[in-house]
């Protein structure tokens, strides 16, 4: 059950090549097969097989649909209702389903997840990947067990995830202030300097700082509108600019006075051209920095500037520590990089804040050594106070003792 590519000799003259070729049970149970017309390009095949599955579909019961069949219909419904760039990770793993196309959802064993999973771990993968794609899976069951009422009760709660106690979590890496200052001091081009710069300073995503434009930017107010965000190579497209990774990502960023004057610079030297444009891209002009260009830019500073290697994402992760580590409120930290909650934000910078419960400790040590202090300085006054109240008692006892023959007792 596949697209195919057919042999050169087989190709109609105007260049189709490609068919689907797949078996599948008829409405009375009965084994079919069948073979498509031929197509342009693959992703035209792949597109007429997803409908031919979908008309048999409307047709029959969950009972007797196959995985092919569930996730296709589960693929159908999204595309409409989520980002493209959304659709596309579905596409990509929807690869790792079709280990299961064949077998009959409601016939779906822990056999077959087994099966499955011992498959899955064969690709070279990491753990967190792996795991993506198990929870891919479950979303394709719950979609099932919604729209189709599949019973998935049996299997579902003795599924696993994927672990690997062997595999050593890679360290978060970033930047501390000094090694950032090296690094941007060899870079010369100004396009390249404040595009690092907003990176670091802003913690922005890549994309994000891909997106911006100068409608983006207020000079005036000194602000910077994160609304978008930008992916390459999406079905075949070079580009496309979407909305932000989530409803959190869109957010207002004040920004710092010498990001203010690299922006106006290079404002200023764009606005020079004829056919400049707010809408041009802050970085690039009519069409982005490329994202290989980049990278190499960003190798090749790390090596004149004499600082680690760290990926482009990372310039985020610096900025997180750049702000954790000189007092800035968790909170804001979380709303400054558009994290949705604050467990994110907590949950990815945990190593950072080791320092700040130490500082913690250190308040509560500070506590009570003032109390302690304190209770010093009471038992103090308590002895002088009762030194003082023994030396009254003993004079009063003296003069009385003195003065008692003044008395006329007879009185």
């Amino acid at each position: 059950m596949a697209v195919i590519l057919l042999r050169q000799k087989e190709w109609t003259k105007d260049g189709r090549k490609w068919i689907f070729y797949d078996r599948y049970n008829d409405l009375n149970g009965k084994k079919k097969q069948y073979k498509s017309k031929k197509f342009f390009t693959k992703k035209e095949a792949q597109e007429a097989e997803r409908l031919f599955f979908l008309e048999l579909d409307k047709y029959r019961s969950g009972k007797d649909m196959t995985f092919k069949e569930l996730y296709l219909a589960f693929y159908d419904y999204q595309k409409d209702k989520v980002k493209q760039t959304t659709i596309n990770t579905y596409l990509d793993r929807m690869r790792y389903m079709k280990l299961l196309d064949d077998i009959k959802v409601n016939e779906f064993n822990l056999q077959h997840y087994e099966a499955w999973r011992k498959e899955i771990l064969k690709y070279k993968l990491s753990t967190r990947t792996r795991n993506y794609i198990y929870k891919f899976l479950k979303t394709i069951m719950n979609f099932g067990t919604k729209w189709y009422g599949i019973n998935f009760n049996q299997i579902y709660p003795k599924m696993t995830n994927f672990t690997n106690p062997n595999e050593r979590k890679k360290e978060m890496q970033f930047w501390t202030f000094e090694e950032f200052n090296k690094f941007i001091s060899v870079e010369k081009d100004l396009t390249y300097k404040t595009f690092f710069e907003t990176l670091y300073y802003c913690g922005l995503r890549k994309g994000e700082a891909r997106a911006l434009n100068w409608n983006d930017i207020d000079l005036e107010k000194n602000t910077i509108n994160i609304n978008k965000g930008l992916s390459d190579n999406v079905n075949g497209i070079k580009y496309i600019i979407s909305s932000p990774k989530t409803t959190s990502s869109n957010r207002i960023l004040p920004l710092t006075k010498d990001l203010v004057d690299d922006l106006k610079r290079l404002k200023n030297e764009q606005m020079k051209y004829t056919n400049y444009s707010n809408d041009w891209f802050v970085f690039g002009r009519e069409f982005p920095l490329a994202d290989d260009v980049i990278r190499r830019r960003k190798n090749n500073n790390c090596v004149l500037a004499g600082v680690k290697q760290i990926r482009i994402h990372d310039f985020r992760h610096s900025c997180a520590s750049l702000l954790i580590n000189n007092g800035a409120d968790i909170t804001l930290v979380a709303k400054y990089l558009g994290h949705s909650k604050i467990d994110e934000t907590l949950n990815t910078y945990s190593h950072m804040f080791q320092n700040k419960l130490n500082n913690i400790i250190g308040i509560i040590d500070n506590l009570n050594d003032k109390k302690k202090e304190e209770i010093k300085v009471e038992e103090i006054d308590d002895d002088i106070n009762t030194i003082i109240e023994d030396d009254i008692t003993y004079d009063n006892e003296y003069d009385y003792d003195n003065d008692k023959d003044d008395f006329d007792l007879s009185l």
